[in-house]
């Protein structure tokens, strides 16, 4: 095959784009998921694996269209579904968008013998796959079927997508896909975020009842930490943090951002501080280049006055502000405690989880239960010290290439994806960021810069 992947993007005129099939899907699954009962968390499944093929077929830019609309809403869509049918534990219908994703994977072989990428781009993703095969041993060893193939599952396929990305993709096009759909995303998730925290709807109260998730606020008005249509306040400030980056710095930004308004507001909701940090890093970062020097004020100075604005005239005025107050505390916050004692308790063990434990989740609501905060953390569990420093290592690899990129290209891309790496970089000691959701923004916005040449006589 001579042309590349990306020139399949060209859909034909009467064909329904791809995130166009993934929105057909979310709303037929919302629509008909309380009668078809169980039945639609599988066929859900099987659907978004539908959409990850025909969205593929029309090219990495639409497939990445597609797949943020399903990361966006498909917890959404879970949430109906559990209201009718009963909470589902595993959360079977999350597995949707990775599916969606792994679909072009069957293609990396192929890309790898086709098209040549320097080494010291593939070596990380590379090394962190075989720490994570480790860890999914570790766990199969103990019996643990359920995390040896979830665990896996969240941490190999935004990898491996971000690797065909890499290998079959335009960079400009990618990033300005990535910007069209969050032109959707954001408003949408901005104004539900409100509404949710306002007054949650009864999927919302139903799921909050149930989710071993403390993080979440209470299922009450004025109570929520808003997460709006996604499975958890991180993951949604993330992917709001990530949207107004690649918003703000598009080709097209001022109507986006003003629509997206309602998401700076959901943003603030979330509570969610690493991700207040992290979009703060990536637009500093973006203040460093004179290509991008004036839009990141821009956006700095809206964000500043959307603060004030919701810290003086909004009914949670006082919620956000004491939020935004507690940034100072530093190592007196208690979360920045909890944090510190995580790393003593695992110290602590009678072998320093040297070896690791693998993929384990356990309830964070039970008693006596660790939470797992922080790539730091969350390599030394599940890999020990040895392996989990080696994959820590060779994440630090894929963001410095991308920052260094930046450096030498400064093309206005360069600089975005550099700035998107670095805010991930400042969330590491904090939140977990390279598993399901948050993954494939991790590995999609932070190693698809690296570059792409054919073989020689490659066709």
């Amino acid at each position: 095959m001579s042309t590349s992947l990306a020139a399949s993007s060209a859909a034909r005129p009467w064909q329904l784009p791809g995130w166009g099939v993934a929105v057909l899907v979310l709303l037929g699954t919302a629509v008909l998921g309380g009668s078809l009962g169980s039945l639609a968390r599988l066929g859900f499944v099987i659907a978004c694996g539908g959409v990850g093929w025909y969205a593929w077929r029309q090219g990495p830019a639409a497939h990445l269209q597609a797949a943020l609309m399903l990361f966006a809403f498909a917890p959404f869509v879970r949430r109906m579904v559990d209201v009718a049918a009963g909470f589902d534990q595993l959360g079977l219908m999350l597995i949707g968008p990775l599916v969606a994703i792994l679909i072009p994977a069957i293609h990396l072989p192929r890309l790898l013998g086709q098209r040549e990428a320097r080494a010291g781009w593939l070596w990380p993703l590379g090394i962190v796959a075989a720490c994570v095969v480790y860890a999914g041993l570790l766990s199969l060893a103990q019996a643990d079927w359920t995390n040896a193939a979830s665990g896996p599952l969240k941490w190999l396929a935004p990898l491996l997508y971000a690797a065909v990305l890499m290998l079959s993709a335009d960079r400009s096009a990618l990033l300005e896909a990535a910007a069209s759909a969050f032109r959707i995303i954001l408003p949408v998730t901005g104004l539900y975020a409100i509404y949710q925290y306002v007054d949650p709807p009864d999927w919302d109260r139903y799921w909050m009842e149930f989710a071993p998730i403390l993080s979440i606020g209470q299922p009450v008005p004025y109570g929520v930490r808003s997460f709006s249509t996604m499975n958890a306040p991180a993951v949604y400030a993330s992917f709001t943090a990530t949207g107004l980056l690649l918003i703000a710095f598009s080709k097209r930004p001022w109507p986006a951002m003003l629509l997206s308004v309602p998401a700076v507001l959901g943003f603030l909701l979330s509570m969610y501080r690493t991700a207040w940090i992290s979009l703060a890093v990536g637009i500093l970062f973006g203040l460093v280049f004179v290509q991008t020097r004036r839009r990141a004020g821009m956006i700095l100075l809206g964000i500043a006055v959307a603060v004030v604005l919701a810290a003086t005239l909004t009914p949670f005025g006082d919620v956000v502000a004491e939020r935004l107050s507690s940034l100072g505390e530093g190592t007196k916050d208690g979360s920045a405690q909890e944090r510190l004692e995580e790393f003593i308790t695992l110290w602590n063990l009678p072998d320093s989880s040297l070896f690791g434990s693998g993929f384990t989740i356990t309830d964070v609501g039970s008693a006596g239960a660790m939470p797992i905060d922080g790539m730091i953390i969350a390599c030394w569990v599940s890999m020990g010290i040895v392996v989990g420093g080696v994959c820590l290592a060779a994440l630090l690899w894929a963001v410095g290439n991308a920052v260094g990129a930046a450096l030498s290209d400064r093309t206005t891309e360069a600089v975005i994806v550099g700035a998107l790496a670095l805010g991930a970089l400042a969330q590491f000691p904090l939140a977990n960021i390279t598993s399901g959701e948050s993954g494939f923004l991790f590995w999609t916005f932070a190693v698809l810069l690296a570059p792409k040449q054919p073989k020689e006589g490659a066709a």
